[in-house]
């Protein structure tokens, strides 16, 4: 179990408190919904949790199959739905993997990065694409 605490301090800024470690992060409503977009908004660090959970589950999978993955760039998009209510419509991640991904058995990755928990509890309707870009084998 992990505990965190926080305050809302007006302006729709918040300070989230992670009790294990002892970070700090900050959010602020974005500028398409009434904030100035200061910190991460709350929907931001949706996007951010699916995009670092894959690239930690990949790191996972990788160990599993004896591996030490190497850097792993990755890029989220959140998209936002167009009408009411509003919700996150879609999540549109690239993981830029490094050669030595190359050593985990094919579509291991794949299917790890579709498995794991962020994506599993993210509501259905939200497309969640996910894309590698696999290194140049000439490279």
């Amino acid at each position: 179990m992990v505990t965190i605490t926080g305050t809302y301090a007006g302006e729709l800024h918040c300070t989230a408190h992670h009790e294990p470690s002892g970070a700090t992060l900050a959010t602020d409503a974005p500028r398409d919904n009434q904030g100035l977009g200061a910190a991460f908004s709350p929907t931001d660090l949706v996007a951010t949790a699916f995009a670092t959970c894959i690239a930690t589950t990949l790191a996972l999978m990788a160990r599993k199959h004896g591996h030490e993955l190497g850097p792993v760039r990755y890029e989220v998009t959140k998209e936002m739905t167009t009408t009411p209510p509003r919700a996150i419509a879609r999540l549109a991640a690239t993981f830029w993997l490094p050669s030595d991904a190359r050593a985990v058995p094919a579509g291991e990755l794949e299917r790890a990065a579709h498995g794991c928990p962020v994506h599993r509890s993210l509501a259905p309707e939200v497309v969640k694409d996910i894309a590698f870009v696999w290194p140049d084998s000439t490279a």
